[in-house]
């Protein structure tokens, strides 16, 4: 039997980028928060949260104007990837910071630290365009949850394969999607709130699919599910 190091960390290291990720929005959070206690930046710094998510939130009438329009510049594009790194508050962004530590030290122990990043980004992207697409909401979106339930979809993903490979039943796989989305629900029924909902659950369904190319090996399985469809 080979003896174990003693010295070896019992648990696995965070991948880096999802480390970077998790100090650029608490970096950012905390700007803000040390600008409205006034400890930075003088009287005008209490706007500066709001300042940015009006700059650097996706914004529905803007992403209206570029579709009517079929004018996209550069600047406006970039809201897709901005807003999820910007939050309406300290409680917004640290419940954010959390999940994306401990869904992407979970995603992370399957993919690269690049599709980590890409199903994050990628979630995000989704769910602004179905939240521009889908909906007439004036509320700008901005905070990382779209990204988080894109990384809820990874992780899915993931348990899907395990169920998959062991002949056990793979819905079960959508258990923690399905009990988070409820109590988000509940919680908008009872307390109000805008529907973030939707761009949240089109963050899942893309990182859910993203994964399917991002993993490993998923492009090759990909291949062969199709393969064998054409056959039938």
């Amino acid at each position: 039997m080979q003896d174990s190091d003693p010295n070896a960390n019992p648990f696995n290291p965070l991948p880096p980028v999802v480390i970077a990720l998790a100090v650029v929005i608490a970096g950012i959070e905390l700007l803000f928060a040390a600008a409205e206690r006034g400890f930075i930046g003088g009287p005008g710094a209490i706007g500066w949260r709001l300042a940015a998510i009006q700059a650097w939130g996706f914004v529905d009438v803007v992403f209206d104007w570029m579709i009517q329009n079929r004018r996209f510049p550069p600047g406006d594009v970039a809201r897709l990837v901005t807003y999820p790194l910007l939050h309406v508050g300290f409680s917004h962004a640290l419940f954010v910071v959390v999940f994306v530590l401990a869904l992407g030290k979970m995603v992370g122990e399957a993919f690269r630290g690049w599709a980590v990043l890409a199903v994050f980004f990628g979630a995000s992207v989704g769910g602004a365009l179905a939240y521009g697409l889908l909906l007439d909401d004036r509320v700008a979106l901005a905070g990382g949850f779209p990204g988080v339930y894109g990384l809820i979809g990874a992780f899915t993903y993931i348990l899907w394969m395990r169920l998959s490979d062991a002949g056990a039943k793979r819905y079960r796989a959508f258990a923690l999607v399905g009990l988070l989305l409820a109590v988000q629900l509940l919680f908008q029924l009872f307390f109000g709130g805008h529907s973030g909902w939707v761009a949240d659950l089109s963050g899942f369904v893309t990182g859910f699919l993203m994964s399917f190319v991002v993993s490993p090996g998923g492009p090759a399985r990909l291949r062969g599910w199709l393969a064998r469809a054409r056959r039938r």
